[in-house]
């Protein structure tokens, strides 16, 4: 009963949303969802980023490319416009691509505390130290909207549950790893890049998630810095 208690005291306090924008939508009324003439303020940006021809234009080869993204990372409306919300997605994904594999190269995640999971909210980004030794990642990560920010600072893992299920949204959050109150590192069955971000938690993909959950511990050290861009 007592580690019952425990799990549900833990869950009271899990801030994790995994709910896309636009969730009364449906996925068939964003499918059908018509495509805009309309050229947005970032068009040529994107039209770069998806390796369209790049002349500033909406065409309908635009507007299909731009929906799929769209659709893909739950970015609503879907109707194929290129405004800061999806150019916000893919100029973080850019910001992403070019830490490599120095996402320390800053210095600002300490690396004299031994095995760290660093988590960067500017830029998204997760990734496991060990001493200098990068030991995994660096990973995209889906932290806490406006109003729900993860809490930066220095933390450690104090539990764990491989199957735990939110009993606040009543939602599945596989490989738990609680750092903070309520704050985890889980897994989630949405893109890590949906908008607007999660209710605290740090949000990864299964593969992501599963490897955390092999290489950390209860007592290893999470540092978290930043600003999450939005909030």
């Amino acid at each position: 009963m007592g580690h019952i208690r425990r799990t549900g005291a833990v869950a009271a306090g899990v801030v994790a949303l995994v709910v896309p924008l636009g969730v009364g939508l449906g996925a068939g009324s964003a499918q059908a969802a018509s495509c805009t003439t309309s050229k947005g303020p970032y068009q040529k940006q994107v039209e770069k980023f998806l390796g369209r021809p790049v002349d500033g234009k909406q065409s309908a080869a635009d507007c299909k490319a731009i929906r799929a993204f769209q659709l893909k990372h739950g970015i609503t409306p879907t109707i194929g416009y290129a405004g800061p919300v999806t150019w916000g997605v893919m100029d973080l994904m850019n910001k992403q691509k070019a830490a490599g594999k120095t996402p320390n190269k800053a210095g600002k995640c300490p690396v004299n505390k031994g095995r760290i999971a660093c988590v960067d909210l500017t830029r998204q980004l997760s990734w496991i130290q060990d001493g200098k030794k990068l030991v995994y990642g660096p990973v995209p990560v889906r932290t806490g909207r406006n109003g729900y920010e993860t809490r930066t600072g220095l933390k450690k893992i104090y539990w764990r549950h491989k199957n735990h299920v939110s009993s606040i949204y009543d939602v599945p959050m596989p490989y738990s790893q609680f750092f903070d109150g309520g704050q985890a590192f889980h897994s989630v069955g949405v893109s890590v890049w949906n908008p607007p971000g999660s209710h605290g938690c740090v949000n990864m993909t299964k593969t992501a998630a599963s490897k955390y959950w092999s290489l950390l511990k209860n007592g290893d050290d999470v540092y978290v810095y930043g600003r999450k861009p939005g909030t």
